[in-house]
């Protein structure tokens, strides 16, 4: 049982117009909890390091904190235990912290992705299919791993970093077999002969202008995600409905990533619909100050 009373937060950059505070202190509201969700912005903390992140919010008390990016990977190393989903992924975005300071690592990005492409999109849009990832950080290592849990046949991994894919690329072959995952050659034909491409970069996130492939290969018999919700409809995710190909933004993921993620910090059941309500309400709210 928690205390009434608790603290947890994020760690990354460019999170200001995150919607992560008043989806888990609305959760927090509705469990009879004094909670606070605190943003631990590395673009307007100059010198603050990530362990040293991570130790003060040990010594703060925090019941845990989110992670994003560019921290999934590089936190890794800075725990004392990770679960058997973020091992398996290779990234963690929810640190769990005990009451003696153990810190152990959990995704929900995955699962937050698979539910939010079951929703939006149908497990039949992935089931048999071939899809292109085009970033292959921790964002796109959680994607990689939702995608093939859904039944995708073959995953083809870009990322500008090409040593980064080809790890995810080994990775997906260690855990669903060979053939199942592999590099992409050149970016516009791969993805013209694809079902569907998600977008894992930052790049269409406030602060990181641009689109991260090239739309012109898309047709309206894609379906095109983005893991974005900052804004809700990236460059990409206009392009795409403008070739009529079907879509699905980051919203879904950040609503059942957050509900995963409540019920490791506290150990309670949010109100899954409750939640969405919050997101919606809260993402109208920024857009009519943005």
């Amino acid at each position: 049982m928690i205390n009434r009373q608790a603290l947890i937060g994020l760690l990354g950059a460019n999170i200001m117009k995150s919607l992560a505070p008043a989806l888990h202190t609305d959760a927090f509201a509705a469990a009879g909890i004094a909670g606070h969700y605190h943003l631990m912005d590395v673009d307007r903390l100059p010198g603050r390091t990530l362990p040293g992140l991570l130790d003060a919010v040990k010594t703060a008390g925090f019941l845990g904190a989110n992670v994003t990016f560019p921290f999934k990977q590089a936190i890794i190393p800075l725990l004392d235990a990770l679960s058997p989903e973020a091992r398996r992924i290779g990234a963690v975005n929810t640190v769990v912290i005990d009451r003696t300071g153990r810190t152990a690592g959990h995704n929900t990005d995955c699962s937050g992705f698979r539910l939010s492409f079951a929703d939006g999109l149908g497990r039949a849009a992935a089931e048999g299919k071939t899809a292109v990832l085009v970033g292959a950080g921790g964002a796109g290592s959680a994607v990689a791993f939702a995608l093939l849990d859904l039944g995708l046949k073959t995953l083809i991994v870009h990322d500008q970093d090409t040593a980064r894919a080809a790890a995810l690329v080994a990775d997906v072959v260690t855990h669903f077999g060979a053939g199942r995952g592999r590099m992409a050659g050149r970016l516009s034909s791969e993805i013209a002969a694809a079902d569907g491409v998600v977008n894992a970069t930052p790049i269409g996130m406030s602060g990181f202008p641009g689109v991260p492939l090239p739309v012109e290969a898309l047709r309206p018999e894609h379906w095109v995600a983005d893991v974005i919700y900052s804004p809700m409809e990236t460059a990409l995710i206009e392009a795409a409905a403008a070739a009529g190909a079907r879509t699905l933004t980051g919203g879904g993921m950040c609503v059942y990533q957050a509900v995963d993620a409540f019920r490791l910090f506290t150990g309670i059941d949010p109100d899954v619909a409750r939640m969405h309500q919050t997101f919606d309400a809260a993402l109208a709210a920024r857009d009519a100050v943005s």
